[in-house]
């Protein structure tokens, strides 16, 4: 882990931030002391939501932590694809009995993006990593001034390119595997379902194309996986769905429960609930309104909000968005440090299995 962060966790092992509240205090705390590396997701939270979130992990732990931020989307929105798809979701606002207004609770149309940074530059922490695109270089050395360790997520070789050139320290390299969104630089329709690579032959053309250390991200629940990642070139693994049944998780039960309920056997990448390309377990309203989603993101984000939240009030899990990457039905609702500490004995044992193999193959 020293190379690719800096020596900041002793096990090559990272929490992923999960924005909507599944990235708490409690659980990052918990796997940072466990020897991980644990994250806050500042995203859709006001910038003193998430500088108020800072000073609690930091009263329950000392160890170093991630904050990950959103970058500002500025692509093209078709005004009538949202008041389309506004009309479309007209039977759930009515049957949930909520509005479709659009409400961006950071108050700006930025997420707060330049708000959050100031106050990550005026009293840094450890690490900052940053999806949906790529800050601008003076951004990334102005963090590195300030001593903090700067990551971009990238899905492509093009985008890790240019993430080494406007001069991030590492990449987290997200395969099509992964739960949530989908960290592309650029949001484009016409590349739905055929774009996305899967995350170990991803992390091998990034490793041939780029100069930086990887953290490979994508459907991870297990330490075989991370040993396999890190053979293939990556320097750790972050993981975000393993961590979601863990009790410290924010996650909401349901969710949780949802991850290994044989009713919902698979996951897809569906733009239904924001207008991005987010992978989630296939329930009623993916299926209903998948089809018909516009690429408009945070509008439709914004406006299912309350539809989603109305659900998860009145125990639907049929009208959630229940993020999970591919890897789902293995996961184990241990709390978050044992589960860092299985994961790492996991990783150990098939390390030490592939050592063997290569001893005998060279006897």
């Amino acid at each position: 882990m020293s190379t690719a962060l800096n020596g900041l966790s002793p096990y090559p092992i990272v929490q992923a931030p999960m924005a909507g509240g599944a990235s708490c205090p409690p659980l990052a705390a918990a796997v940072c002391e466990a020897g991980g590396l644990g994250f806050l997701a500042g995203g859709y939270k006001t910038a003193d939501g998430m500088y108020q979130e800072i000073t609690h992990l930091r009263a329950l732990t000392r160890r170093p932590f991630g904050v990950n931020l959103f970058m500002p989307q500025t692509g093209y929105v078709d005004p009538a694809a949202v008041e389309a798809y506004r009309g479309q979701l007209a039977g759930e606002a009515s049957w949930y009995a909520v509005s479709l207004a659009e409400e961006d609770t950071t108050g700006t149309g930025d997420d707060g993006y330049e708000a959050k940074l100031a106050i990550l530059l005026e009293d840094p922490v450890p690490v900052v990593s940053f999806t949906f695109g790529c800050p601008a270089p003076e951004v990334l050395a102005a963090l590195r001034k300030a001593g903090t360790y700067t990551v971009v997520t990238v899905t492509s070789v093009e985008e890790a390119q240019a993430a080494q050139a406007a001069g991030a320290d590492c990449l987290c390299v997200q395969g099509v595997e992964a739960g949530g969104h989908q960290g592309t630089h650029r949001d484009d329709p016409q590349a739905d379902g055929t774009a996305a690579v899967g995350l170990l032959a991803l992390v091998a053309q990034v490793r041939e194309a780029a100069a930086l250390p990887i953290v490979a991200a994508g459907g991870l629940v297990r330490g075989s996986q991370i040993a396999a990642l890190l053979a293939a070139g990556a320097e750790a693994a972050q993981l975000g769905t393993a961590f979601l049944p863990c009790p410290e998780s924010g996650a909401h039960p349901l969710h949780k429960k949802a991850l290994t309920d044989p009713l919902f056997v698979r996951t897809e990448l569906t733009r239904a609930f924001s207008g991005r390309p987010a992978r989630g377990l296939v329930n009623r309203f993916m299926r209903e309104h998948g089809p018909y989603a516009p690429a408009a993101y945070p509008q439709i984000h914004h406006m299912t909000s309350g539809l989603r939240k109305a659900a998860a009030a009145a125990g639907d899990p049929q009208g959630m968005a229940l993020w999970a990457g591919q890897g789902h039905r293995l996961v184990r609702a241990l709390p978050a440090g044992e589960l860092v500490e299985v994961l790492a004995a996991e990783l150990a044992q098939a390390q030490s299995a592939l050592q063997m193999v290569q001893m005998r193959s060279t006897s």
